[in-house]
Formats: structure tokens, sequence, C-alpha cells
């Protein structure tokens, strides 16, 4: 029996499935971290500008209301990222600043190539939020080698 190798349209070969549904498995894995690591950048910066994140200033910042900001908070406490004080306000565990700290580093580099590769400021800016919870550390790697060999 011959192996049936499918095309495109425009004639480029079809990724065969196991390696389709691996690349779909990774961006539904990238998603449901997305939000999460959104959140504790966004705490992490609050917290070192402010001293502490309060649940008003996070929902103002991310345009969403406070029960959501709430629902989430919740959740990143019992998986022990955030611990919460009464009548105080937000602050990282260990492990949830470090988390912070990869998902920004991934933002700034992202960020860089862009911009290197000619982008406006302010798209790299926006475009780097949504690659950063999706990219590779390979691809990752890659972008610091050419940032590198670029400087």
């Amino acid at each position: 029996m011959t192996e049936r190798h499918e095309t495109t349209p425009s004639g480029a070969a079809l990724v065969d499935a196991q390696s389709h549904a691996e690349g779909f498995q990774k961006a539904r894995d990238a998603r449901r971290t997305e939000l999460v690591e959104d959140y504790l950048e966004l705490i992490a910066d609050i917290t070192d500008t402010d001293g502490e994140a309060r649940q008003v200033d996070i929902a103002r910042r991310l345009g969403v209301a406070q029960p959501t900001v709430a629902k989430m908070l919740k959740r990143l406490a019992e998986e022990g990222l955030i611990t919460q004080r009464p009548y105080r306000g937000v602050f990282l565990t260990d492990e949830g600043r470090a988390l912070a700290e990869a998902a920004r580093r991934r933002h700034q580099l992202v960020e860089a190539f862009l911009k290197a590769l000619g982008v406006d400021e302010a798209v790299a800016r926006h475009d780097a939020e949504g690659i950063e919870h999706h990219v590779s550390d390979e691809t990752l790697a890659a972008f610091e080698r050419f940032l590198t060999d670029k400087g």
C-alpha cells in the first residue's frame, strides 16, 4: 500500500495528524496559562510600584469587572501563587513572582525581536502580549540569538 500525502489547494503538504493535534494541544495549553500569567505579571508590576496590588487597580488595568478579578484571585490563591490579606492588597508568593518574571522576560524578548524587525513600538508591545504565551523556548532562544548577533 502506498503512503498518501495530502496537500492544501496551494500545493503545500499537510501536516500529519499527530503533529497537527500536538500543535492544537500546545495552543490550548497556552491559552489556559495565558490569563494566569497576565494576572501575575500585572500584580508584579503594581506591587513593584505601589507596594501592593488592590483588586480595584487590577480590574481597572485589565478593563474587567471586580467580580471577575475576585474569581481569578481566588484561583491564584488556591494555586499558591498569591496571598491576600484582609484590608490589604494582593501579594505574589515566591512561585507567583517566578512565573511573573518569566512571563515578563518572554514579553520583553518578543517585543525586542519585533522592534528589531522594524515593527512600530506600540504595535510590537501589543503583539508581544499575545505571542509571549504561545512561543516555545526554542523560538525564544532563536529570538535571543538573533538579537545578540544583530547587536
